[in-house]
């Protein structure tokens, strides 16, 4: 079933469309810094692009854009992702990775591209379908972890295999050209939004890494321990770039042991 945006999953633990944030009081067409509290971390776009993080900042900014409170226009510029698709995309067969997706227009770098949406889960849920699953089945669930500087770590599991949207069709790269930044619009269930990394030529496939990396930092000890365990169990990548680890990321914590 196609859906744009998320929605409540089978266990009902969260509902993606609930309005919890309060707006702003803007009376402007577009919110600034400082004055419009939703842009109190600084700003999150230049123009329609995202603003990269400063290099001597360690971690990313969360986004917060203007909501459905909020008295500001809807061209406001902090209203991105929650416009959804603007550009025309391609749902294509490839040769090795089954389905994938591709732009049919040029695509600039930090330009919105699409939405990971599907089925909201809780732990529990997402366990079990996890745990539910077989060597043959696709796994198109999955889980944004968010470390706060409180030492927390929020997780949000994501599952587009029975209601999603395009975004279920991306194919992982170990060099992908878009990269994923969980934002948050009416609540503080976020949208996991897919960015250009670079600039995107018209009918290049699209693709992220599915570990949550980019720029291919250096694996952890743990990774690499999974990947010499775990070398029976995966599932080989054919991305096709000089980088490539040969094999789909994997988490040995969120999977069965056969």
């Amino acid at each position: 079933q196609y859906s744009p945006d998320n929605v409540a999953g089978a266990d009902g633990d969260v509902d993606p469309t609930e309005i919890t944030f309060p707006g702003c009081s803007c009376l402007t067409s577009s919110c600034v810094v400082p004055v419009c509290p939703c842009l109190c971390r600084g700003a999150n776009y230049q123009g329609l692009c995202l603003r990269t993080a400063d290099e001597e900042e360690e971690f990313a900014r969360p986004v917060f854009e203007c909501n459905t409170m909020c008295q500001c226009g809807e061209s406001c510029q902090n209203r991105v992702v929650q416009r959804g698709l603007q550009f025309r995309l391609e749902v294509f067969k490839t040769e090795k990775k089954g389905w994938g997706l591709r732009t049919l227009e040029f695509i600039a770098k930090g330009r919105f591209v699409c939405e990971y949406a599907g089925e909201v889960l809780g732990f529990n849920e997402a366990r079990r379908r996890i745990q539910a699953q077989t060597p043959k089945d696709l796994n198109y669930l999955i889980v944004v972890r968010e470390h706060l500087h409180s030492g927390r770590v929020m997780e949000t599991f994501v599952d587009p295999t029975y209601v999603g949207n395009v975004g279920r069709f991306l194919n992982h790269s170990c060099e992908p050209n878009l990269f994923m930044v969980p934002v948050r619009v009416d609540s503080m269930v976020p949208k996991l939004a897919l960015f250009a990394a670079t600039d995107i030529s018209a009918g290049e496939e699209l693709s992220y890494d599915y570990s949550g990396r980019f720029h291919n930092l250096p694996k952890t000890n743990r990774e690499q321990t999974s990947l010499e365990e775990d070398k029976r169990l995966r599932k080989p990548c054919y991305c096709g770039s000089p980088r490539c680890a040969s094999f789909l990321p994997w988490d040995s914590s969120l999977f069965p042991t056969p």
